[in-house]
């Protein structure tokens, strides 16, 4: 008691004294667990086999022999994003060749500086970058979906990767900061992206397509016939590898953003970003095997009720949904499959937060920007 007490205290002198620029104070002692933020992971080296570095002194983004991996970075969802990198590293037969491009929210109570510091402390050779997204970049164009969370401008950082990543980085894999992925990820960045397509990622052909949009949508000859010359089959965007090049030289982000434009006038469906996906790349994506998305773990948008396995071997664990194996974990009330989640989990202690009108202090930090 004395210790929370004592963590309380010093958050409310720091309010005080400076609330605008106090974002990350952790507590000193006490044995209650709050705010000793994530155990560093173990070392992952290379084997023989891997491509040499050009530098091996400093590692540049631009090099050559890199994986590529693109995923977001928020205090909310930051213990799944940590669990997701550790996964990729424990199972990569080239751990040291892997680039992390990670995209913070320009708003997040979580600073870049901040969680920079986390990630480092956390995976002390991991070879990565933060970029800010700024969230005036999308916010006017996102409309109101079935699930509050999937509003967040961060959602849509996928939608900007071309722009927000090195001209040199032309290839990335995108995936989502909920899954784990349980195979070596060098055999989903070998995937050959045939007859000049953009994107691949696993296809699930026998889902009702027609239901990711409205009926007005269906019913309007000028908007439908997007699919006249398509056979476009449902995929999900948490798990995609992506050419950038063919990106930036298609302009498929402004593709994207007349959709949504679209919509805030018409309101043609309801998921927040998944559908532009899908109204842009549905019918033209690589298929990559199932087994690379094993998504809907975390159940649907409303319950987040437990869900089983689809037939077929693993590579990639997706809780897509509204139920997250952390919290689940967290409140005694796990679903079968979140166990699978937990050995990856290097999360440690609760975190710290005390509200108020202008700032969240974070537990994990431990020093003040």
């Amino acid at each position: 008691m004395r210790s929370i007490l004592h963590a309380a205290a010093v958050l409310l002198l720091c309010y005080l004294i400076s609330a605008p620029f106090c974002v990350g104070i952790r507590t000193i002692g006490g044995g209650d667990g709050l705010g000793f933020g994530f155990s560093e992971a173990p070392e992952y080296r290379n084997g023989v086999e891997c491509p040499a570095s050009v530098n091996k002194e400093v590692v540049s983004a631009c090099d050559p022999s890199l994986v590529h991996v693109a995923m977001t970075l928020d205090s909310e969802y930051l213990r799944g994003s940590i669990a997701a990198v550790h996964s990729v590293l424990r199972h990569a037969s080239c751990p040291e060749n892997i680039f992390f491009h990670f995209i913070a929210a320009e708003f997040d109570p979580a600073s870049p500086r901040v969680l920079s510091k986390l990630v480092r402390s956390t995976f002390p050779s991991l070879n990565f970058k933060i970029y800010i997204f700024r969230e005036d970049t999308v916010i006017n164009l996102i409309s109101s979906s079935i699930r509050q969370a999937l509003e967040n401008p961060l959602n849509y950082a996928r939608n900007y990767l071309g722009d927000i990543l090195d001209v040199c980085v032309d290839r990335v894999i995108y995936l989502d900061s909920d899954l784990v992925v349980v195979d070596d990820i060098m055999k989903l960045w070998n995937t050959t992206l045939t007859n000049s397509r953009v994107i691949g990622a696993p296809e699930y052909c026998h889902a009702n397509f027609t239901k990711y949009f409205s009926d007005g949508f269906w019913s309007d000859p000028v908007l439908s016939r997007v699919f006249q010359s398509r056979k476009p089959c449902y995929f999900n965007t948490g798990v995609m590898v992506m050419d950038l090049v063919r990106w930036r030289e298609g302009n498929y982000r402004k593709r994207i953003e007349n959709w949504m434009e679209i919509q805030r006038k018409r309101r043609i469906y309801d998921l927040g970003s998944l559908p532009p996906f899908l109204l842009v790349f549905a019918g033209n994506v690589e298929a990559i095997d199932h087994r690379w998305n094993q998504h809907g773990l975390g159940g649907d948008n409303v319950r987040g009720s437990c869900r089983s396995l689809h037939p077929g071997p693993v590579s990639l664990l997706h809780w897509s949904g509204k139920g997250k194996p952390w919290v689940r974990l967290d409140d005694r009330k796990p679903c079968p499959l979140d166990h699978l989640w937990e050995p990856y989990d290097l999360y440690k202690g609760k975190l710290v937060k005390a509200h108020s009108s202008s700032s969240i202090f974070l537990g994990f930090s431990g020093y003040l920007l």
